[in-house]
């Protein structure tokens, strides 16, 4: 019984940690990437459209390996800034997991 209960707690532990560190890769995202992108990663805002952002949740954003979200991100590309100095490496890191719970959800 012990051990179920030790074993529960620490499933629920991991599941709140998990949650707060999406959120903050959330807020992370709002304050420095919405703007352009939008809150839901379609860049649908109107500095967006006129930017011409990627929308996130687009198989051509969604096919890039972690790797090449990370470069974009942390160096830039286009009109967007490196964010690298901004968010340093781990900040760029959890962007580019937030940008991943982005993607279209399979049915």
């Amino acid at each position: 019984m012990l051990k179920r209960t030790l074993l529960l707690l620490c499933i629920g532990l991991f599941l709140v940690l998990t949650a707060a560190a999406q959120s903050d890769s959330k807020t992370l995202y709002v304050r420095n990437c919405s703007l352009c992108h939008g809150n839901d990663g379609r860049a649908q805002s109107s500095m967006g459209k006129a930017l011409k952002a990627a929308d996130l949740t687009s198989p051509a954003v969604q096919s890039k390996s972690d790797a090449q979200l990370n470069q974009q991100i942390a160096k830039g590309k286009g009109k967007m800034a490196g964010y690298e100095n901004i968010l340093g490496n781990k900040g760029v890191e959890d962007m580019v997991k937030y940008v991943r719970t982005l993607a279209p959800k399979k049915q």
